[in-house]
């Protein structure tokens, strides 16, 4: 019986077998595309919108999303936190840390999450919207809290900028991200065997 529970124990937790754990290929597939979004977060940052440079777009978050729907809700997780860690070493510091990991986990969760469920287009296209949905709202509450620790500005001129930058800069952003992760996560989870 004491052997049983060893073997169960052992198995869970294993990295290359079956079981509920993480595989060694699993692992190795997170860590790839946490590297990949590293990268992007790092090299591909570009303002989108004129009038409010220092909000960026990166396809990190389109990435996330890959992961959430190639290899669940854990993975988007870990994919949707672990490359943003690089921002602890950039000028954005702790703040855009805090920022990034809010956007891109508040909208792949949910997203995975549904399409977990419905293994469709059209739960991918569902789980898209609301994860959309939910992103937006936690981004704008992020920026209600995050914004005047990080830049030092009022709440109430955090407030001013939701309409005119804020709202369409995270649109856009989550527009950008749904429609790239949807071209690509079935050529991506078949390629990886998945």
């Amino acid at each position: 019986m004491a052997q049983d529970t060893t073997l169960r124990h052992r198995d869970s937790h294993s990295t290359t077998g079956n079981g509920s754990g993480w595989s060694t290929r699993r692992i190795a597939v997170t860590a790839l595309f946490c590297a990949v979004s590293a990268c992007a977060t790092l090299f591909l940052e570009f303002p989108i919108l004129p009038g409010v440079e220092w909000l960026k777009y990166d396809p990190s978050g389109a990435i996330a999303l890959v992961a959430g729907f190639a290899f669940g809700p854990a993975t988007g997780a870990a994919v949707s936190v672990l490359p943003y860690l690089v921002h602890l070493a950039t000028q954005s510091g702790v703040y855009g840390m805090l920022m990034a990991v809010l956007a891109t986990l508040s909208l792949v969760l949910p997203a995975s999450l549904v399409y977990r469920r419905d293994t469709t287009r059209r739960g991918a296209v569902l789980g898209m919207v609301v994860g959309a949905v939910v992103c937006l709202a936690a981004c704008i509450l992020g920026n209600l809290v995050v914004t005047p620790l990080y830049s030092g500005m009022p709440v109430q001129a955090v407030v001013a900028l939701i309409v005119p930058a804020l709202l369409p800069f995270n649109l856009i952003k989550i527009a950008i991200n749904c429609v790239l992760a949807y071209l690509v996560y079935k050529p991506v989870s078949k390629a990886l065997g998945n």
